[in-house]
């Protein structure tokens, strides 16, 4: 008798600081660590698009389905990012984000290509986070957004500090065409599809 195959399930959350992108471990290591099965019951099965390390925050994409996840971790994707940075964005540093840097993730050396690189005119409005960020009298601080289509690891962190702008604060807003708009934070809505 042949079983009978459910449906996929997709989801969209805003991931909030502090938590990781995966539902349990059992690494010791692990113990008093957040994760995202204790903000939300998902399916058995479900796992995260790409993934949001600990520090940073905003729009996961979480599926059922293996192909689905693949093929959003593709370079066929734009992730775009608001980076709060500690210092001020001059001509010299946006020119460098914009071009791409050299970095060298897990032992390998590549140049990020960068698809869009824009200063924000004012703060985005997002849910104060969990960790205090320093205040004003530490020095300027600004927000760039920047649009990527690789995903390699801390790669807009490594960008950001290769240009003297260490990241304050991250938050993906886009993956594809879905948006974070309007979710509040650890909110999580079931979406029909994500691709």
């Amino acid at each position: 008798m042949a079983q009978i195959e459910k449906p996929h399930r997709h989801f969209r959350m805003f991931k909030p600081y502090g938590y990781l992108s995966q539902f349990q471990s059992n690494a010791r290591h692990e113990r008093n660590k957040k994760f995202l099965g204790e903000l939300h019951d998902f399916p058995e099965g479900t796992m995260a698009i790409g993934r949001l390390d600990k520090n940073s925050e905003g729009l996961l994409l979480l599926t059922t389905d293996g192909k689905v996840s693949n093929e959003i971790c593709s370079s066929s994707y734009e992730k775009e990012y608001y980076v709060q940075v500690d210092g001020l964005l001059t001509r010299q540093s946006f020119s460098d984000l914009k071009r791409g840097i050299t970095i060298v993730s897990k032992g390998k050396s590549f140049t990020s290509s960068v698809i869009s690189v824009k200063p924000l005119s004012k703060a985005p409005n997002f849910p104060k986070r969990g960790k205090s960020i320093r205040d004003a009298r530490h020095g300027p601080t600004s927000w760039i957004s920047i649009t990527i289509n690789e995903g390699k690891f801390h790669q807009v962190r490594k960008m950001t500090a290769a240009v003297g702008l260490p990241t304050l604060r991250l938050v993906r807003v886009r993956v594809g065409s879905i948006l974070l708009d309007r979710l509040s934070y650890g909110e999580v809505e079931e979406l029909e599809s994500v691709v």
